[in-house]
């Protein structure tokens, strides 16, 4: 019923003695997303910019969800990410006869013992990957919201913490929608950011082809960092200065999508925290200890347009999430930064 597929060995929910806990600074934050990103480079061509942001979602300790057509690298981008840091990975493929408990895990009775035992679910691991997460039900959907915004799961009345840095990377088709359940405005508004891996290029895809003669390159792939290293990194974007200024500016384009004439739906808080906190990761990325407007626009579409539900008549008009979020931009004064 539930294919599952493993990078290392699953570990029990049970808690286990954890090593004096690692720390890292801004510098060491940028030299991380440097070597991961060069690791996972050789393995995938041309997606730098989808790198960059699944790591500041990774670093802001929320989760993606990857909207594309397949064969796009999807899967490899979530194996790439896991063997860089030599985290846990499982893959989850949804279908419609999935249920929650395959997700989670279930208690089994063990007639040795005269117990019921915990077999603890695909969900407890380091990396997730929902694959075409609209073919499950959405009692299945919602299985994941707990483990999504808390990083537990409680079955049958008991609460197990999933091992950190926990990390659902959700795929779904967007063009195939026979047989699909659409996950509601809610539930997409947990994940952290949504976007798009594209075709590549002729070159790259040249390239890939050479890249690909004898194996796949992930296989290959070796961990450029640890996953203690990533946990720290997530610490240290939060000392990240953001000025009273970037603050109110950061402000002022969420509360505007609220009252803008082609939605129906603005951002939420939750849409507020979200822009805050990538847009420190995305300074940290890029060895800064302070943030600028420009780290703000830079991951504004893929944090806020999943979130936005166009007007009935700004669809029609062809509209997008994106081409309102970019007139919002261009409405809003720019505050000037200085180092």
């Amino acid at each position: 019923m539930v294919r599952v597929n493993s990078l290392n060995p699953s570990s029990p929910p049970a808690a286990q003695a954890s090593p004096p806990p690692v720390e890292a600074d801004v510098a060491q934050v940028a030299e991380i997303a440097k070597r991961v990103i060069g690791n996972v480079e050789h393995a995938i061509v041309g997606k730098r910019k989808q790198l960059i942001l699944s790591l500041v979602a990774w670093l802001s300790g929320g989760h993606i969800l990857l909207e594309d057509v397949p064969g796009v690298a999807k899967t490899m981008l979530a194996r790439a990410l896991a063997k860089s840091l030599g985290c846990q990975f499982k893959r989850v493929q949804c279908t419609p006869d999935l249920l929650p408990s395959d997700v989670t895990g279930t208690s089994i009775f063990n007639q040795k013992t005269s117990e019921f035992e915990f077999r603890p679910g695909p969900v407890f691991t380091q990396i997730l990957l929902a694959d075409e997460i609209n073919r499950a039900t959405p009692r299945t959907q919602a299985s994941l919201l707990e483990a999504m915004a808390e990083g537990r799961v409680t079955v049958d009345g008991k609460t197990y913490t999933l091992k950190p840095p926990f990390l659902v990377i959700a795929t779904q088709n967007p063009v195939d929608h026979e047989g699909t359940f659409p996950l509601p405005e809610a539930q997409l508004d947990r994940f952290l950011m949504r976007f798009s891996l594209g075709y590549p290029t002729l070159d790259e895809e040249l390239r890939m082809l050479s890249m690909l003669q004898r194996s796949h390159p992930v296989d290959s792939l070796e961990a450029v960092a640890t996953a203690e290293q990533l946990v720290a990194a997530q610490a240290a974007i939060r000392e990240v200065h953001v000025d009273p200024r970037v603050q109110q500016y950061l402000l002022q384009v969420v509360h505007q999508t609220r009252d803008n004439e082609h939605l129906a739906l603005g951002g939420s808080p939750r849409a507020t925290i979200a822009l805050f906190r990538c847009s420190q990761a995305m300074a940290a990325i890029r060895g800064r200890n302070f943030v600028l407007p420009d780290d703000v626009k830079k991951i504004l579409a893929p944090v806020m347009n999943h979130r936005l539900i166009l007007r009935p008549e700004s669809r029609l008009r062809k509209l997008t999430t994106e081409k309102v979020l970019e007139q919002v931009l261009g409405d809003i004064a720019v505050p000037t930064i200085q180092a």
